[in-house]
C-alpha cells in the first residue's frame, strides 16, 4: 500500500490551548526571578558555615596515637576541662599551611588551648610540617586510615572545631581559619564558652 499525500488545502489547523500559550509568555520572567533568588541566596550563604550534626553533642569517643615525634597522643578524654580548637590537618593540605600561622600566634599568646588531629597522612610527612612550621598542638593525634575524622564529620582539610570544657562541640569551621574569622567568629564563641 502506498501512502496517498493529503492536500494542503485539506489541513485543519490544531487547536492550541489559548491559557497556556497565555501563561507562556511568563515563562521567561518565571526562570528569571528564580535565577535572581539563587544567586542571592548563594552570595549571602557562607561556605565556611556548614550545618554539622556533631555541633551541641559530645565529641565522638576516640583515642589516637601522636604524630611520629610527639609525645602526646590526642583523645576524647583530653577534651574535658578547658576550652580548645581542635584542627583537623595535613602535610599535603595547601590551605593547612595557610591558617597555619594563626595558630602559632594563638599558642604563643596562649589564647586557647589547641589540639591536632592529623588526617590520612604519612608519618614522616606530618612530622617534618610540624618541624618545619612549628607546633601549635598541645595534643596531636595521628588519624592514619580517617576514621576518626569520619566520627567528626569532616569533609575534607582543613576543619576546625570549638569544644567547651564539657567536651561538647559548639562550632565548626570548614575550610583555612582566617584573622576575620578568629576575631568575628571563633573568639567571641571561646569568651562565651568560658562564661
Amino acid at each position: 500500500m502506498s501512502r496517498q499525500a493529503i492536500p494542503i488545502s485539506e489541513l485543519r489547523p490544531t487547536r492550541s490551548h489559548p491559557r497556556l500559550v497565555r501563561h507562556a509568555r511568563y515563562l521567561p520572567v518565571v526562570v528569571f526571578v528564580a535565577l535572581v533568588v539563587g544567586l542571592a541566596w548563594g552570595l549571602g550563604h557562607d561556605p565556611g558555615i556548614v550545618p554539622s550534626t556533631l555541633v551541641g553533642r559530645p565529641v565522638p569517643q576516640f583515642d589516637l596515637p601522636p604524630v611520629k615525634g610527639r609525645a602526646l597522643g590526642l583523645s576524647s578524654a583530653d577534651l574535658q576541662g578547658e576550652a580548645s580548637l581542635v584542627n583537623v590537618f595535613a602535610s599535603w593540605c595547601t590551605a593547612c599551611r595557610d591558617e597555619h600561622p594563626i595558630f602559632m600566634e594563638l599558642r604563643r599568646n596562649g589564647t586557647i588551648l589547641i589540639h591536632g588531629i592529623n588526617y590520612k597522612d604519612r608519618p614522616d610527612d606530618a612530622s617534618q610540617l610540624l618541624e618545619s612550621l612549628g607546633d601549635p598542638y598541645t595534643r596531636t593525634g595521628a588519624d592514619l586510615d580517617g576514621r576518626v575524622s569520619i566520627d567528626w564529620g569532616i569533609y575534607g582539610v582543613p576543619e576546625t572545631f570549638l569544644v567547651s570544657p564539657e567536651g561538647i562541640v559548639l562550632y565548626k569551621h570548614i575550610g583555612p581559619v582566617t584573622e576575620e574569622d578568629l576575631r568575628t567568629r571563633i573568639l567571641p564563641l571561646v569568651e562565651g564558652s568560658r562564661r
